[in-house]
Formats: C-alpha cells, sequence, structure tokens
C-alpha cells in the first residue's frame, strides 16, 4: 500500500472530527447582512445611472465629431444635397 492510500482516509477522519456544524436553530440572518446587501443594491444603482450617464456623454461627443468622424446632423435634419462639382 502507498503512503497516499492511507493518509487519504485518515485525513477524511479528521476532517469529520474537526468539523462542527451549527444546529438549525443557531443560524438565522441578521441586521448586518441585511444592511450590506441594501448598500449593494444602492451601489448597482449608483453605478447604473453613472454609465447610462457616461454612454451619453460618449454618444454626444460622437455626434460632434470628437472622435475624428464627420458630425452627424441633428435628429429630425434633412440631409444635404451632395454639391455637384463636375464641369458643365
Amino acid at each position: 500500500m502507498s503512503a497516499a492510500a492511507l493518509l487519504f482516509p485518515v485525513a477524511e477522519l479528521v476532517v469529520r472530527v474537526a468539523d462542527e456544524t451549527p444546529e438549525a436553530e443557531d443560524v438565522k440572518a441578521g441586521w448586518t447582512a441585511f444592511a450590506i446587501f441594501l448598500l449593494l443594491i444602492a451601489a448597482v444603482v449608483v453605478l447604473g445611472f453613472s454609465l447610462v450617464k457616461q454612454l451619453r456623454k460618449a454618444q454626444a461627443a460622437k455626434d460632434a465629431g470628437v472622435y475624428g468622424d464627420d458630425p452627424e446632423p441633428p435628429t429630425g435634419a434633412e440631409p444635404a444635397e451632395p454639391e455637384n462639382h463636375s464641369a458643365s
């Protein structure tokens, strides 16, 4: 027999003895965990609003041509007629 074959059952026995599972009446939800949960919800809401704000700023900058693109005409505007530079 190898050493591993002897050590695995011993390790399993040690874990079972050391693992003290609490009784059902000893475990309950607390106000601290509820407060942390509410704070996490608030953090997600704040991050969501910030994301929407940044996306709107990026779209406005893109529409203004900040990123090297041609500025887009305002919504609802008629497209300009292309200029004809051909010799007549």
